[in-house]
């Protein structure tokens, strides 16, 4: 695992190599934020089990996932496909034939990772890079189309946030809505709160959102009072999720990217 650090905080991301069993079909191996933690107030992130125990599918920390778009070889037929960030798998057997290599450049605030990845009439190129300044985590990602065929890309940030002391959980700079649902409502702040809780399961809510600028979100949080979120990117698809131990907003980024194109996007953590 590497570790960035400051006066302020640690950064703990995984390691593609060394970490590898803690990688499955579900998230990008590369820039995988595993914790957060200020030196004096303790881990700041948490995740679905946190912290009785892991698996690969619910994670921990802040993960992201390119695997909703799986690029497909029409005339494979065997079940395998190229999930971004992550290798060739299988989805019939939801397991990884061949995880991706990535070449890490590490200083003291900052890791890039970079990998080339080919399948088919696929190729693309990824490059993944985590920085730390001050009490601010970006996550940042650059996708370059190197092959025949045009990659329909479907991406999203999954954050795990503790339950904050209340019941309110975060607000956007956006207006969003949602249909009356067992989980969620809407307080008179503008946060969504939890609704009859304590929670003693999950809940999932899909969010009506006609994004038209970059999405900012403040989320509550039990140590720190708020933390926010600041995406480059106006999402295309904006749900929310949460347990007992967690919440989660999910951001989707969803587009084609033709080849020879580039795109990238970045998201800010500020602690």
């Amino acid at each position: 695992m590497y570790v960035l650090k400051n006066h302020e905080l640690d950064v703990s991301v995984l390691d593609p190599v060394a970490d590898q069993a803690r990688f499955g079909t579900r998230y990008c191996t590369g820039g995988y934020i595993f914790q957060i933690a200020d030196p004096k107030r303790g881990d700041l992130l948490t995740g679905p089990t946190y912290p009785e125990s892991f698996n690969t599918f619910d994670g921990q920390g802040i993960p992201d996932a390119f695997n909703l778009g799986p690029l497909c070889d029409p005339a494979g037929g065997d079940g395998k496909a190229l999930i971004i960030g992550i290798g060739v798998c299988d989805l019939r057997a939801n397991q990884v034939t061949e995880f991706c290599r990535w070449e890490v450049t590490l200083t003291g605030t900052a890791i890039h990772m970079r990998t080339a990845q080919a399948f088919g009439a696929f190729a693309l190129d990824l490059e993944r890079t985590v920085t730390l300044s001050e009490r601010t985590v970006r996550s940042a990602t650059t996708l370059r189309n190197t092959g025949q065929r045009h990659i329909a890309m479907r991406w999203f940030p999954h954050p795990f946030f503790p339950q904050p002391a209340t019941d309110e959980l975060c607000r956007f700079n956006l207006p969003v809505s949602f249909p009356d649902n067992p989980g969620y409502a809407l307080a008179k702040s503008g946060f969504i709160r939890r609704r009859d809780g304590p929670w003693s399961t999950g809940y999932y809510q899909a969010l009506d959102l006609a994004a038209t600028a970059p999405l900012v979100i403040l989320q509550r949080h039990p140590t720190l009072g708020l933390v926010a979120g600041s995406c480059s990117y106006a999402p295309t698809f904006l749900p929310i999720w949460g347990n007992p131990r967690t919440f989660s907003w999910e951001p989707f980024l969803e587009c084609n990217v033709a080849n020879g194109q580039t795109t990238s996007w970045s998201i800010d953590y500020d602690f």
